[in-house]
């Protein structure tokens, strides 16, 4: 996912995204705790995304406190 199709969604969607990937970021470190994912690149990728929404929410409510 890139920073230019996170902009296209809406806060609500963003904050609804934050929540799925958060919940598929825990069940990826559960399941490689257990044993070892096919690939384990899917947890790097799945914390990028969570810091990529975070940081357009981030630059939305900055950029409405101007």
């Amino acid at each position: 996912m890139k920073a230019a199709e996170i902009r296209e969604f809406t806060d609500k969607e963003i904050l609804e995204r934050i929540e799925l990937e958060k919940t598929n970021l825990l069940k990826l470190r559960l399941n490689h705790s257990i044993s070892p994912l096919d690939n384990p690149m899917k947890i790097k990728e799945t914390r990028r995304n969570i810091a990529r929404l975070k940081t357009v929410l981030n630059q939305r409510k900055l950029s409405q406190n101007k």
